[in-house]
């Protein structure tokens, strides 16, 4: 990023973005209510960092890995100047930035002179539950040198004391699951509001093979094919025609009713589980008429029940 400390320019940072950089002495004024909420994610490496960065990300929140603790302030700046864009934003700090960590205190205490409202969220965890984590990956602590596991977390823990301390939210996940940790993520920052599922509803041919990313797979075989209707074979499932001679076939209403309601069942407990986006694919043998016409249907009724979907015709237009 380029920054005149002379004349205070408005110079252009490397992404693009217009950073108004003012003079050295100079504090950036910007509207309370324009100013982001801000949340700094840290704690012990192997206790949830990344878990706790996705459930945040997942409910909307701009979400920032392991940036140097010295850019906290730019970031909220920038945030703030993004009319609204950029609402909430969670940082990821930890142990990985090194000598950028010292940096953190100076910047809490700068977020604080601007009035920022922040939260420092803290992941702990046991000893023995972060060396059991580090050797079923078979990964080093970050800290550990050319000694034991034990000597980087031992290390990490002195690091972080004082952060900890400063901390408004401490999770032990010595004995969380990951769905665990998410809920009581969910419990913290969602809300009243219950955590929202994005669903992706996906036509494909079985003669092209299976959706890799299908979580849900359907077949639509059992039904008649247009492409033996002279007339309907050059169109597609989003003809009218062709949907309407697929729904038309005995058993493709009520297939669409019966497995409607088994994906609310499903939406649920995915809800339940932490899961924020699912693939439901729908399958025909080309990919072009009753797997089309069914997605269409069957993610109509979806975002009517109030599930964000996207549908994706995989095949359509390969014959």
């Amino acid at each position: 990023m380029n920054v005149n400390e002379q004349d205070g320019r408005t110079e252009q940072a490397g992404d693009g973005a217009q950073v108004s950089t003012g003079t050295p002495n100079e504090k950036a004024t910007v509207p309370d209510a324009a100013i982001p909420e801000l949340v700094i994610i840290s704690g012990m490496s192997g206790a949830g960092r990344s878990t706790a960065a996705k459930c945040l990300e997942d409910l909307g929140w701009f979400v920032v890995d392991n940036l140097p603790p010295a850019l906290i302030p730019t970031m909220v700046e920038l945030g703030a100047r993004s009319q609204g864009n950029v609402a909430r934003i969670a940082v990821v700090v930890d142990v990985r930035g090194r000598r950028f960590f010292d940096n953190l205190r100076e910047s809490l205490a700068d977020l604080e002179a601007k009035n920022v409202t922040r939260r420092i969220v803290f992941l702990e965890s046991s000893d023995e539950a972060l060396v059991r984590r580090f050797e079923s990956v078979r990964r080093p602590h970050p800290l550990q040198g050319d000694g034991r596991i034990v000597d980087g977390i031992a290390a990490e823990r002195e690091l972080l004391r004082e952060l900890r301390g400063d901390a408004d939210l401490v999770i032990d996940t010595s004995s969380l699951n990951v769905h665990e940790l998410r809920a009581k993520m969910d419990a913290q920052f969602a809300g009243e509001e219950e955590p929202e599922l994005r669903a992706t509803v996906m036509s494909f041919g079985y003669k092209y093979g299976l959706p890799v990313d299908a979580d849900l797979v359907v077949d639509c075989r059992f039904l008649p094919n247009p492409h033996w209707v002279p007339e309907l074979r050059p169109f597609t499932g989003l003809n009218e025609e062709v949907s309407g001679y697929v729904f038309n076939q005995p058993g493709a209403k009520e297939f669409l009713d019966r497995y409607t309601e088994l994906l609310q069942l499903v939406a649920t407990g995915y809800r339940r589980e932490g899961k924020r986006y699912v693939t439901i694919a729908v399958g025909c043998t080309g990919g072009k008429h009753r797997s089309v016409a069914m997605s269409e249907k069957l993610a109509a009724r979806l975002a009517a029940e109030g599930v964000e979907t996207v549908v994706v015709h995989r095949d359509m237009g390969r014959e």
